[in-house]
């Protein structure tokens, strides 16, 4: 199935030529795009949770196979006072909070995020606008710290708050990139906060100080600068409700690969 589905991508990628060349904002605002990530949408979440594994693997690499060169998108070093505060100070006084619907809320420097239970992966990552890259990963297991943090009976998602306002424009508070998965991807073995790549420090143009990897689903959910994780039972009230940054302007929540 997920063979199938990156064919079925690539395929798509190649009936819509340039359309993958105008970048994430323009693409959002295309109805044919936005037609061809809906039919891939309901396929794609269906398909997998009924024959694959809810803890199947993405493909790992070796070390031989890491691209030259992994490409950046977004925002490759945010504005917001407060981030820039924070890196001057290369993420002394960072804090990584997990609230919402938890029984022990949490606030965690860099250092015990670090301390954490961790897993190191070699992945591709794959992007609606048309490219690939393979890089290596290691970051603190996000099963691990809602355990510690204990979720409520009642959540069902998992949001991540991140510092960067990517639309400064947006006058109903929606500018500010966030992005959410459910419980099944939250625990999922390879779903991880990375602070390292490529046995290095994450950049800044790759999310530093803490980027979500969470390896079955494409590259828009793999939210940088993430400062808060959120457990919410309901994704109404967020942003533009529909869970995600990108989903509020178009695109789909689900985005299995």
């Amino acid at each position: 199935m997920t063979v199938d589905r990156r064919r079925w991508l690539a395929g798509a990628s190649a009936a819509l030529g340039s359309l993958w060349l105008v970048g994430c904002d323009r693409l959002a605002t295309n109805p044919t795009f936005t037609g061809v990530l809906k039919v891939a949408e309901q396929w794609t979440r269906h398909a997998q949770r009924a024959v694959t594994d809810r803890n199947a693997l993405a493909r790992e690499f070796t070390p031989a196979d890491l691209s030259r060169d992994f490409k950046a998108n977004g925002t490759m070093r945010p504005g917001d006072p407060a981030y820039l505060a924070l890196l001057a100070e290369n993420f002394e006084s960072y804090r990584l909070t997990i609230d919402g619907l938890v029984e022990q809320p949490l606030s965690l420097s860099l250092a015990e995020v670090r301390a954490a239970p961790a897993r190191t992966q070699i992945t591709r990552h794959d992007c609606v606008e048309g490219w690939s890259s393979i890089g290596k990963w290691t970051g603190a297991r996000l099963s691990a710290l809602l355990d510690r943090a204990k979720l409520k009976p009642e959540a069902r998602y998992i949001v991540f708050h991140c510092a960067d306002t990517l639309d400064p424009t947006a006058t109903d508070g929606a500018g500010v990139y966030y992005e959410s998965i459910d419980l099944i991807d939250a625990f999922h073995p390879q779903t991880i906060l990375a602070y390292q790549m490529n046995d290095g420090t994450l950049p800044v143009r790759h999310g530093a100080p803490l980027r979500l990897r969470v390896e079955r689903q494409l590259g828009y959910k793999h939210a940088k600068y993430v400062m808060r994780v959120e457990a919410v039972a309901s994704l109404d009230g967020l942003g533009r409700g529909k869970g995600g940054f990108w989903p509020d302007r178009g695109y789909h929540w689900y985005a299995g690969i």
